[in-house]
């Protein structure tokens, strides 16, 4: 893959009046040039406006809410009773991994400013965060469900909450989430009197519904760095029978030596499927899918932004919400119900101006999702040929793991999603770590055996 710095605007960063704290921060990180997203909206939020975003992962939002919320807590110093348990910024993100990104990105933009961060997710290190929040922090970064219970809990409250900032907020409705979003933002001051920042992938009318019930008037920004589809995405589809799926994904992996691919699969058993697959005709791979316990999951992914694993196998739980640098492949094993769906997936490759291939198969049970998605993306998806020397002889699939075993079928592990029966929360940690609930099917594909784990 060839990168290159089209993806960013003639805007630089030290075109605006930032604290040099936060300036700092963006100087260590090699930050220079504004992504369309950061240019539009921080001329906005920097003078303490609303801001309602439309934009996809990769754009560069994290870092444009971020360096708006450093700044605007550096030049609004906390009233002088807040206590050490209430923060002074919140951001709430939908999925574990996504909340342990923006963490990361504000360790390293805010590294100069002072601020304690601290961070609430499900699925593992319960007490390990309760306590990191209970000895006070400035910005508080979460899933719904784990900053909920921590809430209700007493450990932390919001009434003397400066900003606040609601990431993907389009996830948040799809995974059910939007009730504990509104419980959140009752309990902070009134929009007036605070800095409130919101991106979502659609602006559809029930985010804005939300912007508007909760946010001060908030200006629409829409980022235009990534189209409805990646312009250096180059995308083409196959139509294999059911019974070639899997050589020809395995022809395919041994004709195009992907680097490092993505591959969605729609329901949890069938990653395990084409794990089992993949690892009996010589691929590495490993499964991601929200029955995945938490550890296991961050190593899984460390180990492919690494490069130690080539091949991640995913359910919709990686499809949104996750930055992994250098995807060469996005291969849609089965293709997803939606066009919005379809996006997200191959937008995990051709990220910050770098190209990318995204594979799709159309098979028996899911070719008729095609024409949705063409009409979704306004156009035709290229078509290839599933010709006799893309489906070699595969070897029997690898057996499957033993309950409790560290591999790609494990069924054991954080089941409880590390939030249930601490507090007595609602929310829980099971939410925040999923996204594998899916949609009902509009229609039910004739000959389908498989069914949504």
């Amino acid at each position: 893959m060839t990168a290159t710095d089209s993806h960013l605007s003639d805007i630089t960063f030290d075109q605006f009046d930032l604290p040099e704290e936060v300036a700092r921060g963006l100087a260590d990180a090699g930050f220079t040039r504004c992504t369309p997203i950061q240019a539009q909206t921080l001329p906005i939020a920097l003078t303490g406006r609303d801001v309602a975003g439309q934009a996809q992962t990769g754009t560069g939002k994290t870092a444009a809410f971020l360096v708006a919320l450093f700044t605007h807590l550096a030049r609004h110093p906390a009233a002088d009773d807040r206590k050490a348990t209430q923060p002074r910024a919140l951001v709430v993100a939908p999925t574990r991994e996504l909340a342990i990104q923006i963490h990361r990105d504000a360790e390293a933009l805010g590294a100069h400013t002072g601020q304690r961060i601290a961070l609430a997710y499900g699925g593992t290190d319960y007490e390990k965060q309760r306590n990191a929040i209970a000895a006070g922090c400035d910005l508080l970064i979460g899933t719904p469900g784990r900053l909920i219970d921590y809430l209700k809990q007493g450990v932390y409250d919001l009434r003397r909450l400066q900003v606040a900032v609601l990431d993907e907020a389009d996830r948040m409705f799809d995974l059910g989430f939007i009730s504990d979003i509104r419980y959140l933002f009752r309990r902070m001051p009134e929009p007036a009197e605070r800095l409130s920042m919101l991106f979502s992938a659609t602006l559809s009318l029930r985010v804005t519904e939300l912007a508007f019930e909760h946010m001060n008037h908030p200006e629409h920004v829409q980022s235009q760095a990534e189209q409805v589809t990646a312009d250096r995405v180059e995308q083409v589809l196959y139509h294999p029978a059911n019974d070639e799926k899997i050589p020809l994904l395995i022809g395919l992996m041994q004709k195009l030596q992907p680097s490092r691919a993505l591959v969605f699969v729609n329901t949890r058993r069938g990653t395990d499927w084409v794990a089992r697959n993949l690892e009996g005709n010589g691929i590495q791979a490993a499964v991601l899918s929200g029955e995945v316990p938490q550890k296991k999951r961050q190593r899984l992914l460390t180990d492919f932004q690494e490069g130690r694993l080539p091949v991640l196998i995913a359910t919709d739980v990686a499809a949104r919400g996750l930055h992994i640098p250098e995807v060469s492949h996005v291969f849609n094993f089965d293709l997803p119900q939606s066009g919005e769906d379809y996006v997200h997936r191959i937008g995990r490759t051709a990220r910050a101006g770098e190209s990318g291939h995204a594979v799709s198969f159309a098979c028996e049970d899911t070719a008729f999702y095609v024409p949705e998605i063409e009409e979704y993306i306004e156009a035709k998806l290229p078509t290839a040929a599933v010709t006799s020397d893309l489906l070699p002889e595969t070897a029997r699939p690898a057996p499957p793991q033993r309950r409790g075993q560290d591999g790609p079928g494990r069924k054991g592990g954080d089941r409880k999603g590390g939030d249930r029966g601490k507090g007595g929360s609602r929310g829980g940690g099971q939410r925040d770590g999923g996204g594998d609930r899916k949609r009902r099917p509009r229609r039910k594909p004739s000959g389908t055996t498989e069914t949504s784990s």
